[in-house]
């Protein structure tokens, strides 16, 4: 360090020397040189010890192959665009709605000019309220129609039954606070970690297939989640990442019962510990380490501009 201060004395003279001098003292001080930016993969593992203590649900998954239907088989329409997949010349595509409809699987065929493993699948269709017959061109070969294979914009019915005999009519604890009213089917503010009881499943939209509609079991209100199903990739809207089989705040003892109250209706108040937080809130987005004098300084930041600021683990300032 002293090498360094003579050498930047001799190129730039004794003013720089103390300007240099006053920065390195400051960062000294204040201990901000060792301010730590916590990466992603450490902000997922803030909640773990949390997760890891409620237990999971884990519903049997639904299977079915393009060999194994029969006539009949049901479909639910969810959104009108599927008329865009569909071949038909006796209707007006512009004037075509059929969404809410249940169409009902009438066979399939081949298309194309090569070999029977290459040539395009096209599945034909009946409509249970028109009578009207429909092609739907799935667009690809025999071979994708592997178990576990979605038609977009069509929601299988028998997949809906399958989650509803194991779900229906029990009781869980549900771990998302983002609710929709049944009737409107818009956002309304929810709580979570609080026991529901699961009063219907049925089919969702063309984005998430499956509506589970709930009651809660104190205040008897009534609510729904969007929910995908197991061949989908938005595991985030699954059964086990949206309930729970045990009530969380048995496995958080140590957490008061006016703490857990407001951790059920995402609220925070100053002395909680970074669990508590974690639980009321979820995940932070971004976590800055500030150690000084006087302990350890830490901020969770969330979208928004919301921030929880933690001393020693204790929350002793928040935005949100």
């Amino acid at each position: 360090m002293r090498q360094r201060l003579r050498w930047i004395s001799e190129t730039y003279g004794h003013a720089v020397v103390g300007i240099a001098l006053c920065i390195l003292m400051a960062a000294c001080g204040t201990g901000i040189e060792m301010t730590e930016h916590v990466t992603d993969k450490d902000v997922r593992k803030v909640l773990e010890q949390a997760d890891s203590k409620q237990a999971s649900v884990t519903l049997e998954a639904y299977t079915d192959s393009l060999a194994a239907w029969k006539t009949g088989k049901r479909f639910w329409v969810a959104d009108d665009q599927v008329k865009q997949m569909l071949l038909y010349s006796g209707f007006d595509l512009d004037s075509l709605h059929l969404a809410g409809h249940v169409l009902n699987y009438d066979g399939w065929v081949t298309s194309g000019l090569f070999t029977d493993d290459n040539r395009k699948v096209d599945i034909r269709f009946v409509d249970s309220i028109t009578g009207q017959a429909f092609v739907y061109r799935y667009g690809k070969a025999v071979e994708a129609f592997r178990p576990g294979f979605t038609l977009p914009m069509l929601i299988d019915l028998d997949m809906v039954e399958h989650i509803a005999r194991q779900v229906q009519g029990k009781d869980y604890y549900i771990r998302t606070p983002i609710w929709y009213d049944q009737q409107t089917e818009q956002m309304k503010g929810g709580r979570h970690f609080i026991k529901v009881h699961i009063d219907s499943v049925l089919p969702g939209n063309a984005v998430m297939p499956l509506r589970v509609l709930f009651t809660t079991a104190d205040t008897r209100e009534r609510a729904m989640v969007w929910m995908s199903d197991n061949a989908s990739t938005m595991h985030g809207r699954d059964f086990d990442a949206l309930f729970v089989a045990s009530d969380p705040h048995l496995a958080h003892p140590e957490i008061s019962d006016a703490n857990w109250q407001k951790i059920t209706r995402g609220q925070v108040a100053e002395g909680m510990t970074k669990i508590e937080c974690g639980l009321a809130l979820g995940s932070p987005k971004r976590i800055n380490e500030i150690p000084d004098q006087r302990g350890m300084r830490e901020y969770w930041y969330y979208d928004g501009g919301a921030y929880l600021f933690f001393v020693d683990g204790l929350l002793r300032q928040f935005n949100k």
